[in-house]
């Protein structure tokens, strides 16, 4: 064999080694990659979303050492055929009704179970603000017109250094982000990707550094803001989120089942969508929203905060409280919490309603969908009228 073909093919065999090797070393993060790049395909999404903790680094929650707080049984309701075409439409997995704090009506598709723990996605939003309002009345913030830089010193130079607390409470911190699913390099697509590989999301969150408005002058829903309120509340308090939000907020609600969030390599808790819990876990958490804060006797939310959050605060007069959806014409107290690929808890205190959905929806962004998901929220609760 010439020297020359004899030399090239050690220099191949030594690159398919140390090719080899990388790919060994890299192994989880070559997965979670792989992962978050099928994680919506249609013959995965529905197993996907009750399985996160098979895909990405996880933080195991503790649900306190209580007992699991009853949901009585009421009156069973059945589905109306609108309904019921409803879920086959949008792909619901779980769904489960409270009228009066009573379970009327839970059921189950696609192959899932009362045991999935499933993901939140934006709906963890909505648990995160709760949290906030309890650590506000405990007096871990000066004010919410603090800058965030106070709290958050990593982010001096970011285009977060200007943006206050209340901004990012309301979605209004000018920072440039798209926030498009569909968009393979758009910055959430490109911060899945990062926490992925195991990145850092603070790092991410610091990189950014272009505005698209002055802070607190419009609302523009954008994910990281709500990671940069659990910087703000990482640094006001000393303590992680998911420590916090164990004693604070799950333990008072007896859940079913210990969650979970997903995290980032550095073990910080995604939560700006990464909380997974059962769906009747995710109707507990409403029905305590719904009753001001107020749970098992105990007020675990300050109900004050409660009010706040749940009402319109943007500054340009958009439907959005701190961290929840007011949905259009709204009558008194109506809200939502509200993740993609139709995650939904709604809550109506007219009608003594709390209604969770999990759903694995690929169409969600389709035109007149999320309409025609809260006319079938508010036919749903119409439905249970009564004493």
């Amino acid at each position: 064999m010439p020297r020359l073909l004899r030399r090239a093919l050690q220099v191949i065999a030594v690159l398919l080694v140390l090719a080899t090797a990388a790919a060994v070393w890299k192994r989880e993060e070559i997965t979670r990659l792989m992962a978050v790049n099928s994680l919506f395909d249609a013959e995965t999404i529905v197993q996907n979303f009750s399985h996160m903790d098979q895909l990405f680094l996880t933080r195991p929650l503790s649900r306190g050492a209580g007992p699991v707080s009853p949901l009585p049984p009421g009156p069973p309701a059945e589905l109306s055929a609108e309904a019921a075409q409803w879920v086959k439409d949008r792909a619901i997995t779980g769904l489960v009704l409270l009228k009066n704090g009573q379970l009327v009506h839970e059921s189950y598709y696609l192959g899932t179970g009362a045991e999935d723990l499933r993901i939140s996605w934006s709906m963890a939003k909505s648990f995160l603000v709760s949290l906030f309002g309890i650590l506000n009345a405990e007096g871990a913030f000066a004010s919410l017109d603090d800058p965030v830089v106070r709290y958050a010193p990593g982010l001096t130079g970011s285009a977060y250094d200007g943006a206050t607390i209340r901004d990012v409470l309301t979605m209004s911190s000018g920072v440039a982000f798209n926030e498009d699913y569909l968009d393979f390099n758009s910055d959430i697509n490109k911060m899945g990707r990062v926490l992925a590989l195991g990145g850092s999301m603070d790092a991410f969150a610091a990189g950014l550094v272009a505005r698209d408005a002055d802070p607190g002058a419009r609302f523009h829903y954008v994910s990281i803001d709500t990671h940069v309120l659990g910087m703000v509340m990482r640094g006001a308090t000393g303590k992680d989120i998911p420590e916090l939000l164990e004693s604070r907020l799950l333990a008072p609600l007896g859940l079913e089942a210990a969650p979970y969030y997903l995290t980032d390599g550095e073990g910080v808790a995604l939560v700006l969508g990464g909380l997974n819990l059962r769906t009747r876990d995710y109707a507990r958490f409403g029905q305590m929203v719904l009753q001001g804060g107020k749970w098992q006797g105990a007020q675990v939310v300050p109900e004050p905060w409660v009010i706040a959050m749940t009402s319109r605060q943007a500054s340009d007069g958009s439907d959005y409280g701190f961290q929840w959806w007011i949905p259009e014409n709204a009558s008194p107290g109506e809200v939502m919490a509200q993740g993609i690929y139709g995650q939904y808890i709604y809550i109506n205190p007219g009608l003594g309603v709390v209604i969770a959905v999990n759903a694995a929806d690929r169409n969600f962004e389709a035109p007149g969908v999320v309409a025609g998901n809260l006319a079938m929220l508010r036919a749903m609760a119409a439905g249970l009228a009564g004493p």
